[in-house]
């Protein structure tokens, strides 16, 4: 969405009466739902991804830092810990994801708990970059346990990424929120996200996915959980599930089927780096499969 998201045109669109780029997406996925299609949305670490994803008819997608990371063969969870500046990582990113597509909305993973920036002016630099939206990530969610209490204590909490996903919804930006407990579902929908993600944890699979994680059906009872949590807080609110067991598009399908309040599926590894890793391994092995013809080579 980087050609309707330049600033001269945000700024003629609301002269003229027209929603912002992050209302138009939050009303086309609102249409959508209503429509009986589910959202799906996903990652993109790279321009390529971002190209694929567009192509394959995404609704949109989330540049993470954590894309940088597992794209480059390391682990999604690198993206948690102090590995670089993940807000700058961002913006550096989004250099390289938001020309190459057309009209594929692209939303920003924020850490809104970043003790070095001024959210309000953050968010600003987000949306003229071209962004339509954001999300919480790196999210202090994934924390559990005395590191959880801690960052809580010290002014690094989860109520630092409500208030970033607020301010970012008075900025017209379209928002999306990681929960993983019902407490943090409700207070993400009242501060007025767009859509709720019940995040299920790292996803499993592939060469560097998690191997400890819930099955599906204990996936299925939280996603359902948090996303009655989400509503009791707004009934209107959009909720969406992504990680852990749900890692492909049959895991995907289960819960929207069985989840009544479950609307969509927002996949990062699963769009990005499974496939990459299933494609790449066959392709490369039918090379490595050639034989050479009778006589060729070496012997007499």
């Amino acid at each position: 969405m980087a050609a309707e998201t330049d600033g001269p045109t945000d700024e003629r669109a609301h002269r003229d009466g027209a929603a912002p780029p992050g209302r138009r997406l939050a009303e086309r996925l609102r249409a959508k739902v209503a429509a009986g299609s589910p959202i799906i949305g996903g990652g993109a670490g790279t321009g390529l991804s971002a190209k694929c994803s567009e192509a394959a008819g995404l609704d949109f997608v989330v540049v993470y830092n954590s894309g940088r990371y597992r794209m480059a063969g390391r682990s999604s969870m690198a993206g948690l810990m102090p590995y670089g500046d993940a807000n700058a990582i961002v913006m550096e990113m989004g250099q390289e994801v938001l020309p190459v597509v057309r009209d594929l909305p692209v939303v920003a993973g924020v850490c809104g708990t970043d003790p070095f920036r001024l959210m309000p002016v953050f968010l600003r630099q987000v949306r003229d970059a071209g962004f339509c939206g954001v999300q919480n990530y790196p999210t202090v969610c994934l924390f559990e346990g005395v590191i959880r209490a801690n960052l809580e204590e010290t002014g690094l909490g989860f109520d630092r990424e409500v208030a970033m996903i607020a301010t970012a919804r008075e900025l017209d930006l379209f928002t999306a929120s990681y929960v993983a407990n019902p407490d943090e579902a409700e207070a993400m929908a009242a501060a007025g996200a767009d859509v709720v993600v019940a995040h299920m944890g790292l996803t499993t699979s592939g060469m560097v996915g998690a191997q400890t994680a819930m099955t599906l059906e204990q996936a299925k009872a939280k996603v359902g959980e948090l996303a009655r949590a989400a509503r009791s807080a707004r009934p209107d609110v959009l909720v969406v599930c992504h990680g852990g067991p749900v890692h492909g598009p049959q895991e995907a399908a289960a819960v929207i089927a069985d989840v009544p309040e479950v609307v969509g599926f927002l996949g990062a590894s699963s769009m990005e780096r499974l496939p990459t890793e299933t494609a790449m391994v066959d392709h490369m092995r039918s090379f490595t499969e050639i034989g050479m013809p009778a006589g060729r080579g070496g012997g007499s």
